[in-house]
């Protein structure tokens, strides 16, 4: 054999050998993912002057992959998320259900329509929009009007069978039974069954203009208040406000003038009921005519559907969801996971089922999670925020992270984290507020250009002074991570 082949073969061998023996250094050279730090001082400090103990505060920092910083207290302990629970319902149906997913609302008639008189009735079909507002339902209301309707001879029935029925008390969970984010969720939810009183001052005459929308058969509001002085305050306490007849407001205080214009938003009639006078107020101010009942019902094999309202795009109600918070939303969405995934009338039990096997399918176990309604407004919901982070990432690697993450609040621009300034410009963070808790969920955008997944939960009865806190895990997150 050649002298020099045999000199390069060993040569080769040689520096194999070597490069083996070096392989494990190497890929121990590699930056391993870093160890759980202790909580950073300016945020252990921030929970100690709101008198928080360590034990009520759940914390997870990690990066969405990768290394990075990375912190972990509390994070297996079941905790009561707040509104930072609708992340995992929305995650849920984003998957279930598809971000194009879209909600039917459809109109009815039965008996014979001659000429522009319909002998029958007007039926018509929710299917649980989350978002069928008032100008969409104009728009529903003037495709019938259109399809030659002009009398209603009969009653308009409506069709709530897409969800089971439910017991709802709005005093329930905190006594405020007139806010609106305590409005139970319903397969015609309209409006979010809302009413909105505008106040405007005259300082000259010294009265205040009292504006109700939308406009509702038989609401009688008063046309206006007095003008007090003094600060505006707890303007809302001053009015007065009576609400006993909610088909007739009364206001027997005053309207601070130093308020300027305000909104007064409020939730006091029954679902049916908005729904009959909201119809009869747009059909009437169309030129129809109809002297029947409003009353709940089905709709007959033989009838014939002459109108459909489509709603927009479930990737789209998800972000007013998780944006603003709203409760009844996310509670009207859970309710059509149920129902969608048991082709049966939407329940709770039977969302938690579908969202509880959709986790687990997907490696997302969670035992200590308890789904009351899916919206966080409750007292027995709970997550721990280790599993919270660990669905957190799963999305963030998934193919529907856009349509996820974009739903999130961006801090310092929009939604709930509008006037917060943790990470402002470059965190999408989920809120959650209780009277005893307060949550932050989400992505942040360090400067490193890492990204993160933080989750901050609090338990405790001094939890509404914790927001520096979790302000300041965020802007830490920023700069650190």
């Amino acid at each position: 054999m050649d002298l020099k082949w045999i000199r390069f073969r060993s040569c080769a061998l040689a520096l194999a050998l070597i490069l083996t023996s070096l392989a494990p250094a190497a890929a121990n050279a590699q930056t391993p993912k870093a160890a759980n730090q202790p909580i950073p001082e300016i945020i252990a400090a921030a929970l100690r002057n709101a008198a928080i103990p360590p034990s009520a505060s759940a914390i997870v920092v990690q990066p969405v992959s990768g290394s990075g910083v990375s912190i972990a207290a509390n994070e297996s302990v079941p905790m009561n998320p707040a509104s930072t629970m609708k992340l995992v319902t929305t995650y849920a149906a984003l998957n279930l259900l598809g971000p194009s997913y879209t909600w039917r609302t459809e109109a009815f008639v039965t008996g014979a329509l001659r000429k522009d008189v319909l002998e029958g009735d007007l039926v018509i079909r929710g299917g649980g929009d989350p978002k069928l507002v008032i100008e969409n339902f104009w728009l529903l209301v003037n495709r019938i009007r259109t399809y030659g309707v002009r009398e209603i001879r009969g009653d308009v029935v409506l069709d709530k069978s897409a969800f089971e029925p439910l017991e709802h008390d709005p005093g329930l969970f905190d006594g405020e039974v007139t806010r609106p984010y305590n409005a139970g969720p319903d397969a015609l939810l309209l409006n979010f069954k809302a009413l909105m009183f505008g106040f405007v001052p005259d300082p000259e005459a010294r009265t205040v203009r009292v504006l109700a929308t939308p406009m509702l058969a038989g609401l009688k509001p008063p046309i206006a208040v007095r003008g007090i002085e003094g600060s505006c305050g707890d303007w809302r306490g001053r009015l007065l406000a009576d609400f006993a007849d909610p088909m007739a407001p009364v206001f027997r205080g005053g309207y601070p003038l130093s308020c300027g214009e305000k909104t007064w938003p409020i939730s006091v009639l029954g679902h049916t009921q908005y729904f009959g006078a909201a119809f009869r107020a747009l059909w009437n101010g169309m030129g129809g005519e109809w002297t029947g009942n409003v009353r709940e019902g089905v709709v007959p094999a033989d009838a014939r559907r002459i109108a459909v309202h489509e709603s927009i795009a479930l990737a789209e109600v998800i972000r007013d969801i998780n944006k603003f918070s709203n409760n009844v939303m996310a509670r009207q969405l859970f309710l059509t996971i149920g129902a969608e995934t048991s082709r049966q009338p939407g329940s709770t039990d039977r969302a938690a089922r579908a969202v509880r096997a959709w986790l687990s399918s997907h490696g997302l176990e969670m035992s200590e999670l308890v789904l009351e309604n899916g919206a966080g407004l409750s007292r027995v919901e709970r997550i721990s925020a280790a599993n919270l982070a660990r669905m957190l990432a799963h999305a963030y690697s998934g193919p529907l992270m856009p349509e996820f993450m974009s739903s999130l609040p961006l801090v310092g621009v929009d939604g709930t984290m509008k006037k917060r300034n943790g990470a402002s410009g470059s965190a999408h963070i989920k809120t959650g507020l209780l009277a005893d808790v307060r949550a932050i969920a989400g992505y942040v955008l360090a400067a490193s250009g890492r990204r993160y997944v933080v989750v901050a939960i609090i338990n405790h009865a001094n939890a509404r002074d914790a927001q520096p806190a979790h302000d300041a895990l965020l802007q830490w997150v920023y700069q650190n991570g």
